[in-house]
């Protein structure tokens, strides 16, 4: 309805526009803007029920994909271990070979076999990513730990004197930092 004011005939007072159009008993659907209005509304809630249908799906999707990535996770790790598995095996075997050559007093053998066994063990984590951690000249505190500082004379006070107990790097992340002595 428009914002004009009707003017009763009667008394010439003006009428508001809301109580101009309640005179009568019949519903307001049956003038031909109701009609307008009730075609909107049913569009309206029609495009509701769509975008309802869609988010839902939407959100089963997602849930979908979040337990499909986590089986894709748990599958990928299960592989990893796997594969290192297999790798350790041969070392495995090799520890075994030199149980067997104490058991029989061959002193050589029983040397061979741990040297054979700690390069074999050496290699299957090195084809995995495993680095030694450099542990001569100045001391970095991001991949060294100062177990203690001495006296040296003949290095340098910040380098490293002793080794105490090797680091390993996987990749860019230290696994443990190189045990160090460094000198003061």
């Amino acid at each position: 309805m428009s914002d004009e004011t009707n003017v009763d005939v009667v008394t010439d007072e003006p009428v508001a526009p809301a109580a101009a159009g309640l005179c009568g008993s019949e519903p307001q659907s049956s003038t031909p803007a109701g009609d307008s209005l009730d075609l909107r509304l049913a569009e309206s809630e029609a495009q509701r029920d769509e975008y309802l249908d869609a988010l839902q799906r939407l959100a089963a999707d997602f849930d979908n994909y979040r337990k499909r990535a986590l089986r894709d996770q748990q599958a990928f790790a299960a592989r990893a271990a796997e594969r290192l598995v297999a790798k350790l095996l041969p070392v495995l075997d090799d520890l075994e070979r030199a149980l067997d050559a104490v058991e029989h007093h061959e002193q050589a053998k029983v040397i061979t076999g741990v040297e054979m066994t700690r390069s074999a063990l050496a290699a299957a984590l090195a084809s995995e990513g495993l680095v030694e951690i450099e542990a001569e000249g100045a001391f970095d505190p991001h991949a060294h730990e100062a177990l203690m500082t001495r006296p040296a004379e003949d290095a340098e006070p910040g380098t490293i004197v002793q080794v105490v107990q090797k680091g390993y790097r996987l990749g860019d992340v230290v696994l443990r930092p190189a045990r160090v002595i460094v000198a003061e």
